[in-house]
């Protein structure tokens, strides 16, 4: 399995298959609602170098401080696909060649990462708990005491983060889009392999 050290180059970003695992080493910035929101409708954001801290991570950590210094208590990624409304215009916005979450996130955000030549991470099998240890230092917090600790964007330098696995490549495929199609494709064979007629229809459940 390759390390790649933040942030990713060109290079980098396109030598990475779809569903290849990897790790992450460098310096990532985290973020959540607020983070998106701020950024697209109110032009408000963290003064970071976005050419040099360049991997976007959707998370919202749990924190504390100890003899003055921050450390990570748990840093579970979150679903990134709630985030699909706001991820094309802050991908392009900050140029981002990296985003870490979990689940998937939406077409627009998969051509965004095609324009600027970036990709999606995923996690799998993995608790915030393990991710924590491979958070080697805090480097910066900002706007902490106007969104909290866990709406503000932290600075993190990881080690070996992850493993994460390449859910979106810099080509626009979808790992999980293209799941969903392969099921779908195989569905009319197993549902006449289990004697289902073809014009069966499942019964709708109404919240």
């Amino acid at each position: 399995m390759r390390d790649i050290k933040l942030p990713m180059s060109e290079a980098d970003v396109k030598s990475l298959k779809l569903g290849e695992m990897i790790t992450v080493s460098g310096l990532l910035f985290t973020g959540r609602s607020r983070f998106h929101i701020r950024a697209a409708e109110d032009n408000v954001f963290p003064p970071i170098d976005y050419e040099k801290i360049n991997c976007f991570f959707h998370v919202g950590p749990v924190m504390k401080q100890e003899e003055g210094e921050w450390q990570v208590v748990s840093c579970e990624p979150t679903s990134s696909i709630r985030f699909e409304r706001y991820g094309a215009d802050v991908v392009k916005k900050f140029g981002l060649r990296t985003l870490i979450g979990k689940t998937t996130m939406g077409p627009a955000t998969a051509e965004a990462l095609k324009e600027v030549g970036g990709v999606y991470l995923s996690k799998i099998g993995l608790s915030g708990n393990a991710l924590r240890d491979q958070v080697k230092k805090v480097h910066e917090v900002h706007f902490l005491e106007e969104l909290g600790k866990t709406e503000c964007t932290w600075v993190y330098e990881v080690d070996h983060f992850g493993p994460f696995f390449v859910a979106m490549d810099s080509e626009g495929r979808n790992y999980f889009q293209e799941l969903a199609e392969e099921a779908d494709s195989k569905m009319p064979e197993i549902e006449k392999s289990l004697g289902i007629p073809e014009d069966y229809t499942f019964t709708e459940v109404n919240g």
